[in-house]
């Protein structure tokens, strides 16, 4: 890998000591082949895998604009795999059974492949040991790069197998302040962002897609439609969101089926459909992810109408939908808005172990109407 290519991990701003780690083992060439990337939620551990999966592929001395890296900006490189549990109880059998067929695989598009385990700590022993000697010698050309809470809740084979990187929780003033000087949007709309979406990066990126701030739009008049709704209306608005969230999976999508068709003849059946296992397996992830996000949008949301109804409206972020927030406040108590938080969060635990998300999306509309009535 070329020095040039270490600017592209510039963009982890907000973890200094995390992106001068990472740069100068770029730009040395002594990237390790397994990190395990620790940290709480929201402290950026999936947006710096990203980035470091762009600077280990990229071939254009860390251009960012290749295809390589707008492909792994947009996380359509057919080279860099994300997994994430599927299951209520951690990873399955099934899910390391297809990493580690695809490991031994010739790249498709770059000279390289990158794998990013998200929520690692869920790797249980009968998952887990089975990658035990590939994470210790990983094929040439190969990057693996977990992401965890805390080394203690994690199987300590994994962790000695490898470099850990320690990440600190930004506050969101500083994040906000990321995303600002990034974007030149103004501080509010960058507040809301990173409420939103979790982090700086992806704070950026929900500001750059037009697909994901319609799903928050969509999120934010459901519930606003809560208190006069009837069954009928309640249904219909889940079902719009799902149609909403499922938009931004067009394009990867899209792409998915364009390598199939281009690797149809020189793949083996079996390997077309491992590909196509693999390919459902991610559709399905982003998916979750996109719901994952518009509650996040319900929650903060409330989390706002809360405060307006405890006075303290001064530290909403949801401050371009304040006649929202302003009609749910009147329409409800602090016990009511807190019912609704409640109803968020189960929906955000449903979604987590595989509810259909239709189905939580309903449940949860439900649960915050009759909240909403309260007073």
């Amino acid at each position: 890998m070329a020095p040039a290519q270490a600017s592209l991990l510039a963009k982890l701003d907000t973890q200094e000591r995390v992106r001068d780690f990472l740069t100068n083992a770029v730009a040395s060439g002594r990237a390790s082949h397994a990190y395990l990337f620790l940290g709480a939620p929201g402290a950026g551990k999936l947006d710096a895998a990203w980035a470091l999966a762009q600077a280990f592929l990229c071939e254009q001395d860390g251009c960012g604009s290749c295809d390589s890296c707008v492909r792994v900006a947009r996380h359509t490189h057919p080279d860099v795999h994300y997994y994430t549990p599927e299951s209520a109880t951690g990873y399955l059998i099934a899910q390391t059974r297809e990493l580690l067929d695809d490991v031994p695989l010739a790249p498709i598009r770059a000279n390289a492949k990158v794998y990013i385990i998200d929520r690692a700590e869920q790797l249980r022993a009968n998952t887990a040991n089975a990658l035990l000697k590939t994470l210790e010698e990983p094929p040439e050309g190969v990057m693996f790069i977990l992401l965890g809470t805390s080394a203690d809740v994690m199987l300590p084979t994994i962790v000695s197998r490898c470099q850990c990187v320690p990440f600190r929780l930004v506050s969101p003033a500083v994040a906000a302040q990321a995303v600002s000087r990034a974007t030149g949007q103004y501080p509010a709309r960058c507040r809301m962002a990173v409420a939103v979406a979790g982090s700086p990066t992806r704070g950026i990126e929900f500001l750059k897609s037009a697909e994901r701030q319609d799903a928050r739009r969509q999120m934010v008049r459901a519930i606003d439609s809560l208190i006069a709704a009837d069954e009928a209306d309640v249904l219909s608005r889940a079902k719009s969101l799902i149609v909403a969230v499922k938009a931004p999976l067009a394009e990867v999508k899209s792409t998915q089926e364009k390598v199939l068709e281009q690797n149809a003849d020189y793949l083996s059946r079996g390997a077309l459909k491992q590909l196509e296992d693999r390919n459902k397996r991610e559709l399905n992830a982003r998916e979750r992810s996109g719901i994952m996000e518009a509650l996040a949008s319900a929650r903060t949301l409330m989390r706002d109408v809360l405060l307006t109804l405890q006075d303290e409206a001064a530290d909403v972020v949801n401050e371009d939908v304040r006649d929202t927030i302003g009609r749910l406040a009147a329409a409800t108590n602090v016990a009511g808005a807190t019912q609704a938080l409640e109803a968020v969060a189960t929906a955000e635990r449903n979604i987590a172990r595989n509810v259909t998300p239709q189905l939580a999306i309903e449940v949860m509309l439900f649960d915050i109407r009759k909240a909403l009535k309260c007073r």
